[in-house]
């Protein structure tokens, strides 16, 4: 027995934009973006970055939202009202339960990230980098991740805020959560870019983020722009299927997905131009990932004037980043639970996020007590890694690019012309097929070779 299905809406476009936005910027933009974008040519790599998006990423996340508009409901429940209306093979039910899969399990260790996040935002705002050097820093950070008990108490924590700004609804939870904390977020990140001009490295850290050096760019550079556009946009996990359910049928999807596309790319700039500067002012080797993160700038805002503000500010961007992902991954868990069962959405946030908790664990203990244990090495593959880099390749490498190429293929192929273009508004729109060209053959093409370069190569 299920209950019927109540519509959810957003109050206004604002509101969807904030929130697909939110979900969109992510430890990724902060973390990864300018890095690759220095050791690829720089200037040359953000070029190439916003061809390849607007060719591959851009028209599976229109596609994404468009499905979830036309089915309106959470991605299975939307999956499966589309391929009843348009006769399609049940086979086509994998966008669905592979966008709730992946958003389920990537939810499972990103929590314990942003666990790490709301950690270092104490860390700063108490002072304990001051005098951090290279060694002290990466010694604290062990020193954290190697304890399980704190892990997992700052993973509660995280859970935590996400579980109750979801259980809150749509617009009394989410819609509010996102329209205070994303301009948050660019608040924070626009006032250190500026004060990292300021700063004696900013000539050289823009020289290393920003300058035009195609001699550096190579078949492998355009394959890392097309893995981080498509990442970066967070399409594949079920979210802005779930986010273009509530979306109203006179916004502009194209329109929408051009904003979200460009609020994340200058998120990932901005971010650049904020932490580069610290890194080559004091001597500190740019990295990417947690390193970065974690070691390399705690070491600058021990040492930096006013690092205590600086520090503070930044993990606390890191953190509004890393929350409004969190919430749009358990946002499509619970909505589709919620139109099953008579659960109120409290409840649900509830028990969802207790078992995200239960499945992160095996992303704590990866870092600690079964750092040395491979889950899959009696299998002869992924045999070095721990069940958090086996959680990560798995949904990045299959998962992710597995769903965004059904999208790419539903959409392009089996919903006729005039289906995608009554859905997205387009007719008589002269962008509209340069956009279904690239959909049914580049976006395909780009999916695939994301796949051949991360798993066959």
């Amino acid at each position: 027995m299920t209950t019927p299905f109540t519509p959810r809406h957003w109050s206004s476009r604002f509101a969807f934009l904030m929130a697909a936005i939110g979900s969109a910027v992510g430890l990724g933009n902060i973390w990864r973006f300018p890095y690759l974008a220095g050791e690829n040519g720089g200037g040359a790599f953000i070029l190439i970055y916003a061809a390849t998006t607007l060719a591959i990423a851009l028209p599976i996340l229109i596609s994404e939202i468009m499905l979830g508009r036309m089915g309106k409901q959470s991605p299975i429940n939307a999956m499966r009202a589309l391929i009843a209306e348009h006769k399609a093979a049940r086979f086509w039910m994998l966008i669905g339960w592979g966008g709730i899969a992946g958003a389920f399990v990537v939810l499972s260790y990103y929590s314990v990230i942003g666990g790490w996040a709301l950690k270092y935002v104490e860390l700063a705002l108490t002072g304990a980098f001051s005098g951090e050097t290279e060694a002290a820093a990466a010694d604290h950070f062990s020193t954290f991740v190697a304890d399980s008990g704190s892990l997992m108490i700052w993973q509660t924590l995280f859970l935590v805020i996400t579980a109750g700004i979801v259980a809150a609804g749509v617009t009394g939870g989410i819609e509010r959560a996102v329209v205070m904390l994303m301009p948050l977020l660019f608040i924070l990140l626009a006032a250190m870019a500026v004060y990292a001009t300021t700063m004696p490295g900013f000539g050289a850290a823009m020289q290393f983020m920003l300058a035009f050096d195609f001699s550096e760019v190579t078949p492998g550079t355009v394959l890392a722009a097309i893995g981080q556009g498509f990442f970066s946009v967070s399409i594949a996990l079920g979210t802005m299927m779930t986010y273009g359910a509530y979306l109203d049928e006179d916004v502009s999807i194209g329109q929408s997905a051009i904003v979200i596309a460009v609020a994340d790319t200058a998120v990932a700039i901005l971010a650049g131009i904020a932490i580069f500067p610290l890194v080559f002012s004091y001597g500190l080797e740019p990295s990417s990932g947690p390193g970065l993160t974690f070691i390399t700038l705690p070491i600058a805002f021990g040492t930096i004037g006013n690092g205590v503000v600086i520090g503070g500010a930044f993990f606390i961007l890191l953190t509004v980043a890393a929350v409004t992902s969190a919430i749009s991954l358990l946002e499509p868990i619970v909505a589709w639970i919620e139109e099953g069962v008579h659960l109120s959405r409290k409840w649900l946030a509830i028990i969802v996020g207790a078992a995200a908790w239960v499945a992160g664990l095996g992303t704590v203990f990866s870092f600690n007590s079964w750092s040395d244990f491979h889950p899959m090495a009696r299998f002869g593959v992924m045999e070095k890694m721990t069940v958090f880099d086996v959680l990560d390749f798995t949904t990045a490498n299959l998962v992710m690019p597995t769903v965004g190429l059904l999208i790419a293929l539903f959409a392009g192929w089996v919903l006729s012309g005039p289906v995608v273009e009554g859905a997205l508004g387009a007719r008589g729109k002269a962008w509209f097929p340069w956009w279904r060209f690239a959909l049914r053959f580049i976006a395909p093409l780009g999916v695939v070779s994301i796949f051949v370069a991360n798993v066959l190569m």
